[in-house]
């Protein structure tokens, strides 16, 4: 009998998980496509909580993490969904007759065109004939960002690739927070709440985000920013093949960096944001300074050569309105000048300038040349390249660690007091 038993195994075929969907084997719930190296799965899943079914894709060491799906919005109610390559060479997403999802791109030759997982997460539909790859899942981010996965703008096609939370950890539909880039200006990250901002970065000074020295470009993390006529866009790698991570927006109102070995298979917030009341957008109002370093009671100072707009509401601990030019002061050629304040997030770039070609001295002369500059600092931190801000200052606050210096304008008094105490 145990011959026998043995024959009949050899007899069956040999099956291993499959890394592509081709018009001839689709993907059908139930089924599990593999990448090459076994680092990403994709299959039909049910969240928390849910009968409803979705395409999902998860790190094949941790597969109760979803971090990319597919029809996030259009969910299938039974299990009746397939994955496959229709004959235009599309890939579709199927419930019985009805179609949920299509890629509705233009393909060539329909028979040499499949879907591949990649060791990297990417789903993408590639003409076989010629490699070239006319779809990516990588496109069209969800809630997770993952190493070697961008976002950001192409200024190209206009495709703008941002994060968007979950509903709530049952449901995977477009949910209300975002993370996403701000292009205008000084490009900066920023996290929201709807259209209003919760958090920012500051923006690339060349080696990486001052502010968030945790997820700086190192030994564990390489980052990677560009800002050319072709796109503006960010994206990281792990150094370390072993360490497993996602950035994502999360429903309960956190933007959080997971990291887990992939032998012990658990996650790890290893940074996260709004993480302190300073890291609070704006906490501190216009022309307010949010300073964890030296608060008792009360957080928000203002600027040098400010004050509260509501001295009310200031001694209730409330920044919000933040800040005025001290009453009767003037910086606008009356013996004005700059001083320095050290180990600061910048403000808001969204209205800022930008100039690569001036030297730091050449801004300092170019910001004083203008009544309305409030403040300059260096673009970046080779020294090179001018960065400058008109009207008020936005969301400023001091730094334990890293940080840049910010040359403020102030009045000739303030100037005064200033230089005799340093």
């Amino acid at each position: 009998m145990f011959l026998q038993f043995l024959l009949l195994l050899l007899a069956l075929p040999f099956c291993t998980p499959a890394e592509t969907i081709t018009p001839t084997q689709p993907l059908r719930d139930g089924d599990v496509l593999v990448s090459k190296g076994a680092r990403f799965a994709l299959g039909f899943f049910s969240p928390s909580n849910s009968s409803h079914r979705y395409v999902g894709l998860w790190y094949y060491s941790i597969s109760t993490t979803v971090v990319w799906v597919l029809n996030r919005d259009d969910p299938i109610n039974d299990t009746s969904g397939v994955l496959s390559i229709n004959t235009r060479g599309n890939l579709v997403l199927y419930r019985r007759d009805s179609l949920i999802w299509s890629t509705n791109v233009s393909v060539s030759s329909v028979n040499n065109t499949i879907a591949q997982l990649l060791d990297t997460g990417n789903l993408v539909l590639i003409q076989n004939d010629g490699k070239r790859v006319v779809w990516q899942g990588f496109d069209y981010p969800t809630d997770t960002m993952l190493p070697y996965m961008k976002l950001g703008l192409d200024r190209r096609t206009g495709l703008n690739r941002f994060l968007t939370s979950w509903k709530s950890q049952g449901d995977p539909g477009t949910g209300e927070y975002s993370h996403k880039m701000g292009v205008s200006g000084s490009p900066q990250m920023f996290f929201r709440k709807g259209f209003q901002p919760l958090w920012r970065t500051d923006p690339w000074n060349g080696l990486g985000w001052a502010s968030v020295p945790e997820v700086d470009s190192g030994s564990i993390f390489n980052t990677t920013f560009l800002n050319n006529t072709d796109e503006v866009s960010v994206v990281y790698n792990v150094m370390q093949p072993s360490v497993l991570s996602r950035l994502t927006a999360d429903s309960d109102g956190f933007l959080q960096f997971y990291t887990a070995q992939k032998s012990d298979s658990k996650w790890v917030a290893f940074w996260f944001a709004p993480a302190e009341r300073c890291d609070t957008y704006g906490r501190c109002g216009p022309n307010g300074n949010c300073n964890l370093i030296t608060a008792d009671f009360f957080e928000c100072t203002c600027l040098a050569g400010f004050e509260p707009k509501s001295a009310r509401d200031w001694s209730l601990a409330d920044g919000s309105q933040g800040c005025v030019r001290i009453h009767g002061s003037s910086v606008c050629r009356s013996g004005e000048g700059f001083i320095k304040m050290a180990h600061m997030k910048v403000p808001d770039t969204s209205a800022a300038r930008v100039d690569t070609s001036l030297s730091l001295e050449e801004c300092r002369e170019e910001c004083l040349n203008n009544c309305n500059c409030s403040a300059y600092t260096r673009a970046s931190v080779s020294g090179s390249g001018c960065l400058s801000w008109y009207g008020d200052l936005m969301d400023t606050r001091v730094l334990s660690v890293g940080g840049q210096d910010l040359f403020l304008r102030v009045d000739a008094i303030t100037l005064g007091i200033y230089f005799s105490r340093h």
